[in-house]
């Protein structure tokens, strides 16, 4: 089979998935209005008003593309579940999260202003910890049935512009593999490199080789990596 023939079998494959993706959204609905019932609205109103035109401050849009990644992973229709989510920003998905029950935690560093007033009225916990190229991660003193990290911006290089290749993903792939609780799963987004992929051809190879179900920017090890 020609390149262009396996590209385009993959684009309707994916194609389907998305399609499929959206029709289970509006089978197994998930209302923002219970989800939101216990929250301090003058709070997040005067803190939308602050911090008006940075990009996370619209916060019914993040809940709402929050609200999708979570009816994507079935999460707001499982049993309880440990969730750690690396680079977890103003706390939207955990915190979506916890109103099913779930034990949450966040990673990230702390820059934003924005994200630690979000955090606080979300109720979401944060580890404070940077996530460096082969750097181990920190003992979270327990294990967790899912690892998430969506939009990945960790894995760039702010001097040199540069993105992780296989041997910085080896790594971290090792180390959440340890923080990972036998059947657990590991669930990545990536950004798009300036040509419009999301993976080079080794990348792509190397999560394949681990067990990973790619598409597009989506990285999901169903069943833990394997090594």
């Amino acid at each position: 089979m020609k390149f262009y023939e396996k590209l385009a079998k993959l684009c309707r494959r994916e194609a389907h998935r998305r399609g499929w993706r959206r029709a289970k959204r509006s089978i197994f609905r998930l209302p923002l209005g219970p989800v939101l019932a216990d929250i301090d609205q003058n709070r997040l109103a005067e803190i939308q008003k602050r911090y008006a035109g940075q990009k996370y401050s619209d916060v019914d849009y993040w809940l709402r593309v929050n609200r999708e990644r979570v009816q994507d992973l079935k999460l707001h229709r499982t049993p309880a579940q440990r969730v750690l989510d690396l680079g977890c920003g103003g706390g939207f998905f955990l915190f979506i999260l916890k109103r099913f029950g779930h034990s949450v935690l966040g990673l990230d560093v702390d820059e934003s202003e924005l994200f630690k007033e979000l955090l606080e009225v979300f109720g979401v916990p944060r580890m404070v910890f940077p996530i460096q190229p082969f750097d181990s991660l920190p003992n979270f003193h327990q294990q967790f049935d899912w690892i998430t990290a969506f939009s990945i911006g960790f894995d760039r290089n702010r001097n040199t512009k540069t993105r992780w290749d296989v041997a910085e993903w080896e790594f971290l792939l090792r180390e959440l593999q340890l923080r990972l609780a036998p059947g657990g799963k590991i669930y990545l987004t990536v950004n798009p490199f300036p040509t419009g992929e999301y993976l080079t051809r080794e990348l792509r190879d190397f999560f394949s080789s681990r067990g990973a179900d790619i598409e597009r920017e989506r990285i999901f090890f169903k069943r833990g990596v394997r090594f």
